[in-house]
């Protein structure tokens, strides 16, 4: 979220950001608003102050009728000027919720279409093996029995690919453990406030892609992210303890409402899956070299695995509303010929810390909000796509990639 002085004090690229990330939110009644919830304030404190004279002045002898009817009056205004300026700072708050983070000035403007190549990697082949084919054929995987028990686009992995799904987390949490990450595991649930202080949308949304508990004001998490995000809620850090580098694994849940006309086959895009996620608290000065050490790890990961992709520069019209700048790691599918989502890294400035109030304690006092970052490590079930895709061959046989070898029994074939 961000602050209403933040939003008078850099109008224009509020307006930019807004327009340019699709979003509808009447700035300008925000506004309005906000100038409405000053005048209420300054009536509430000038009230309150003449409530503290009234109340010296009876302290002195018996007070008289005039004074304390005066008092009387003053006690119901101020209660009805407060109770204005409480609903108002609520309805602002809403709406306050409605705006999207600034964008930086290298994010390109436009859709989807827009993203801009900014790095490249591997030999993109011409032939893959189908990982829903493959896997289904060697009993590795079973949608069938998922969505018996559980509805469509849950699954079973068995064998193998449990064990190689396995080998993949290994791997990555050696990785993030090398780079200075702390490992955590998380809830899988998060209340309403760190849900929407991640910038996710609330259960009232259409747009939320969140399964919630009835009667709980609790969710499902869609990513590590989320928890993450609130393990510091309310806290001040101290300066010298940033940056702080969290990596939590956790099964991720998603309706996936919006991914209609999107690839889904298989593994590729489901309801559930498990994920590795990088996560950083900093310094607003360090953010933007963070963010480039986050996609460097990530880039890091699939060279070591083998995988040829290449690095998009996410446009705005394509950005959520907590990211100021995102990167996507997109593999190269041998099957479907084209470049398919794997990972992505977003540096989302304090949009998230000031709506859940993570503050940072300078060295010469001063209070204020921190940065936070997040990138995937290791998404598990596109892992498995893009692996089976590139080392499953058309005579059956699956070539362990290298670096998984140590968390297979040091085996070559699968």
């Amino acid at each position: 979220m961000l602050d209403v002085n933040f939003i008078r004090e850099n109008l224009a690229a509020v307006r930019r950001a807004t327009k340019e990330k699709g979003y509808k939110t009447d700035i300008d009644s925000i506004l309005k608003q906000d100038d409405e919830r000053r005048s209420i304030l300054q009536k509430v404190e000038e009230l309150r102050k003449e409530r503290n004279d009234t109340a010296a002045q009876m302290k002195n002898g018996k007070p008289s009728p005039e004074l304390i009817s005066k008092g009387k009056k003053i006690k119901e205004s101020l209660f009805r000027e407060e109770e204005a300026l409480d609903n108002l700072t609520k309805e602002i708050s809403t709406s306050l919720k409605q705006v999207p983070n600034i964008i930086f000035d290298d994010v390109p403007l436009g859709g989807e279409e827009k993203s801009v190549e900014v790095g490249k990697w591997g030999e993109n082949k011409k032939v893959g093996v189908d990982h829903l084919d493959y896997a289904t054929s060697r009993n590795w995987l079973d949608f069938e029995r998922g969505a018996k028990v559980a509805g469509a686009k849950f699954y079973y992995l068995k064998g193998d690919l449990a064990l190689l799904e396995n080998a993949l987390l290994q791997f990555g949490m050696k990785k993030v453990l090398e780079h200075g990450f702390t490992y955590m595991t998380v809830p899988d649930l998060v209340s309403s406030k760190v849900l929407e202080g991640t910038g996710f949308a609330p259960r009232s949304s259409k747009q939320s892609d969140e399964y919630f508990v009835e009667g709980e004001d609790l969710a499902l998490i869609a990513t590590a992210e989320m928890p993450i995000t609130g393990y510091h809620m309310d806290e001040i850090l101290d300066e010298k303890d940033l940056p702080l580098f969290y990596a939590g694994y956790s099964a991720c849940f998603r309706k996936e409402a919006g991914a209609y006309g999107k690839y889904t086959r298989g593994l590729f895009r489901v309801h559930q899956f498990n994920k590795l996620e990088m996560y950083a608290f900093c310094l607003p000065e360090q953010s933007k070299e963070i963010h480039e050490k986050i996609r460097g790890i990530e880039e890091e990961i699939w060279q070591e695995l083998g995988i040829p992709y290449h690095v998009i520069n996410i446009a705005a019209g394509d950005l959520g509303a907590p990211a100021a700048k995102k990167y996507d790691l997109e593999y190269w599918s041998p099957v479907n010929q084209k470049y398919q989502e794997l990972t992505s890294c977003s540096n989302c400035t304090d949009f998230q810390s000031r709506s859940v109030n993570i503050r940072v304690r300078r060295k010469d006092g001063k209070l204020e909000f921190v940065h936070t970052l997040n990138g995937t490590a290791i998404s598990l079930a596109r892992a498995l796509v893009a692996v089976i895709e590139n080392y499953a061959s058309q005579d059956g046989k699956f070539i362990v990639p290298e670096v998984l070898r140590p968390y297979l029994g040091n085996r070559e074939e699968l």
